[in-house]
């Protein structure tokens, strides 16, 4: 009887691969929103930047590059979740974005810890490029 290979990591797997997902969730809501108010446009566009950014996040998965930095794994992905952000705005229209102010903007933050906490580190443990 042989025992599983203690490498698979799939906790690990499904943990970037669900948390990104969970992360382009809101992308995806608002976009059939814009679909369901009648903004063709908006929402396909929406879809289709949820769609490319999760293919950013399966394309880019560390495992499959296992010596690069994280932070550079994860750079794409982040800016098509954070393009999602004027893509909003752009659907809600210009009326609605007056009442943004930069302090809002700090909630961005804490989606940006991972570049922090977790940035330079890489999948396979020792040198990283």
């Amino acid at each position: 009887m042989t025992e599983p290979r203690m490498s698979t990591r799939r906790g690990e797997q499904l943990g970037w691969l669900l948390g990104w997902a969970g992360g382009f969730l809101w992308i995806i809501a608002l976009a059939l929103l814009f679909l369901w108010r009648g903004q063709w446009l908006v929402g396909l566009l929406g879809l289709v930047l949820a769609g490319l950014g999760y293919a950013a996040v399966v394309f880019f998965r560390p495992w499959r590059s296992p010596r690069t930095r994280y932070w550079r794994l994860m750079l794409l992905p982040y800016v098509a979740m954070l393009g999602g952000v004027p893509w909003a705005i752009w659907g809600f229209g210009p009326e609605q974005a007056e009442s943004l102010n930069a302090w809002q903007a700090l909630i961005i933050l804490p989606v940006l810890s991972p570049f922090i906490s977790i940035g330079w580190r890489c999948w396979e443990v020792g040198d990283c490029r």
